[in-house]
């Protein structure tokens, strides 16, 4: 799973595979779209499995670019 940079009006794209699966605002839109795709994970654990690549900011990251970090 790539979540990319935030956009310049804030969120952050998601695709897994190549395929989008939608903008997230924060952690539980990412928790969501995974378990849409079958599987369960909780809230905390988001921000901590390493098969997600955070790109253009971490985790906390979900506002425009420059903008101060938010925790979505």
């Amino acid at each position: 799973m790539v979540v990319h940079a935030p956009t310049q009006t804030g969120g952050r794209r998601v695709r897994v595979n190549g395929e989008s699966l939608g903008l997230a605002c924060g952690l539980r839109d990412v928790a969501e779209f995974l378990r849409r795709a079958g599987l369960e994970i909780d809230l905390a654990e988001v921000v901590q499995v390493p098969w997600i690549d955070w790109r253009g900011g971490g985790p906390e990251h979900w506002g425009p670019p420059g903008g101060p970090p938010t925790h979505g």
